[in-house]
């Protein structure tokens, strides 16, 4: 055990600046799709939230768009939906290699992670805060901004964490279409380089990277719940 940790802390010392590079490229790719998860995740959740069916605002079609992509994206692994998006990442950014382009189809699986968990949390806010939204005359934007994502804030923030974990993992497996990151490290320098100290040490950075994002968002969404 004692050979392991010295083993870790020996490739950790003799390949910091590649460690950095490669926690630097995973973590331009979380925040990119997180970011938009947030500007459009978020809105899209909202919106299959209100438009279904006995819904604030009921709309089956619009309803049926906004649920059936979030399926659709959810559903697909997402190492098949890499590939069946290089056409359209190509076209955007005219190559399919690389930390941004990798980061494409990383934004639509967060946006569609995210909106899903929007409208789960929305569904489970009491309709007593919507009789009460109602009953004062609140327009739909009242409504939501004001009562809903106050009723809800701690559970969005919790929901939050959950996708950026799960975007954590996706990316580790970005390094297909050079993408580089933690994971395309850990196999190409560690895996396949027989160095496997390197690849023990690469996995715990992972490990501590979720379990900051955990401890992080578990602590904002304790904060914000006022109930």
């Amino acid at each position: 055990m004692i050979e392991l940790v010295d083993s870790i802390v020996t490739s950790l010392t003799a390949n910091a600046d590649a460690i950095w590079q490669a926690l630097a490229e995973t973590g331009y790719m979380l925040v990119f799709s997180l970011v938009a998860a947030i500007v459009l995740g978020l809105p899209l959740g909202v919106l299959i939230f209100l438009t279904r069916p006995g819904g604030v605002r009921e709309n089956r079609t619009l309803w049926r768009v906004a649920n059936l992509y979030v399926t659709v994206v959810r559903s697909f692994p997402f190492l098949l939906f890499v590939v069946f998006l290089i056409p359209l990442t190509r076209l955007v950014f005219g190559t399919t290699f690389g930390t941004q382009a990798a980061t494409f189809p990383l934004c639509f699986v967060g946006v569609a992670i995210y909106a899903r968990l929007v409208e789960q949390i929305l569904l489970e806010v009491p309709s007593g805060v919507l009789h009460a939204a109602r009953s004062m005359g609140a327009d739909t934007g009242q409504v939501v901004t004001r009562f809903l994502f106050v009723e809800a804030r701690s559970g969005l923030v919790y929901a939050l964490t959950s996708a950026a974990i799960s975007l954590l993992s996706y990316s580790t497996v970005l390094g297909v279409v050079g993408g580089g990151g933690l994971g395309d490290f850990a196999l190409r320098y560690g895996y396949q380089e027989y160095d496997y100290p390197l690849m023990y040490t690469t996995i715990v950075i992972v490990i501590v990277c979720v379990q900051l994002l955990q401890t992080g968002g578990h602590r904002l969404s304790v904060a914000l719940d006022r109930r």
